[in-house]
């Protein structure tokens, strides 16, 4: 059991978790994710790990309140316990060897940002974010990005954040101004990764992304999480979840993330009618 020490809000839909997992901590690393069971009959579900601490054994996770597993997930609170927290899976992110990165983080595809820029910061590079989010109301983590970058760009699709836009116009007039980053490394929604790739290929800088499609088993075996990369199918729990951006298939990788949209709103429904019923 991994006993919850720390919760709390970041915006109406989304919650912080530190989690007490003192053996995933310990190997931690930005870039990694852990798949959690809220209960014996829950499903697996895959989170990345947002922050980690080694001498406390603690690792931090954030999430959208979005589905079945996520709304139970919130219903415990500080002193409970996650019965299953595995971990840490995936490929840690490559920052070695680079001095001046862009990191762009959507909406909360910033929870996985975040520790990346933190990480890219402490290996010494320098770090321009860019974050961007629907309204003011819904920004996270600003400023935790603020603690590790040179610049924080923030954007918003109503302007209510001071400056409305998409993250790919300001990442272009940072380009067109001059700005010459090693590498860009986009997190979020699929359309917008897809979209910051199309303009970084114009200007011929490497784009990594991170793929976040339906998970199982987190190992390889059941081949849920399978992407086309350059031709070949990949998998995001053991090959990534970066990946080289300018190879992704996003039309597939898009296609196939709303598989299931009928009966995660099925399974959505039915836990909300669960939950009031037992208020």
């Amino acid at each position: 059991m991994y006993t919850i020490l720390q919760k709390e809000r970041l915006n109406p839909t989304v919650s912080k978790m530190v989690v007490s997992a003192p053996k995933v901590a310990k190997k931690a690393k930005a870039g990694q994710f852990i798949i959690l069971r809220v209960h014996e009959n829950g499903e697996r579900v895959p989170l990345t790990i947002a922050d980690y601490d080694r001498e406390q054994g603690t690792i931090t996770i954030i999430y959208q309140i979005v589905g079945r597993t996520t709304m139970l997930l919130d219903q415990l609170t500080v002193g409970e316990a996650i019965l299953d927290f595995v971990g840490p899976l995936g490929k840690p992110s490559e920052i070695e060897g680079l001095h001046k990165v862009c990191v762009i983080g959507g909406g909360v595809g910033c929870a996985i940002a975040y520790p990346t820029a933190k990480a890219l910061y402490e290996n010494g590079a320098e770090v321009t974010v860019i974050t961007g989010f629907r309204n003011k109301n819904l920004v996270i983590l600003q400023d935790e990005f603020q603690k590790v970058c040179k610049d924080l760009h923030l954007v918003s699709d109503d302007g209510s954040t001071g400056k409305q836009g998409l993250v790919t116009n300001v990442l272009e007039e940072l380009i067109q101004n001059g700005e010459q980053f090693d590498e860009v490394i986009a997190i979020g929604p699929l359309v917008m990764m897809k979209f910051v790739c199309q303009l970084t290929k114009k200007y011929d800088i490497k784009t990594v992304v991170s793929m976040n499609p339906i998970m199982i088993d987190g190992t390889g075996m059941c081949g849920g999480c399978r992407l086309s990369v350059g031709g070949k199918t990949c998998f995001a729990c053991v090959d990534g979840p970066d990946f080289d951006g300018h190879a992704v298939d996003f039309d597939e990788a898009i296609s196939r993330s709303s598989s299931y949209r009928n009966e995660e709103q099925h399974a959505r429904e039915a836990t909300c009618n669960l939950l009031n019923k037992e208020a």
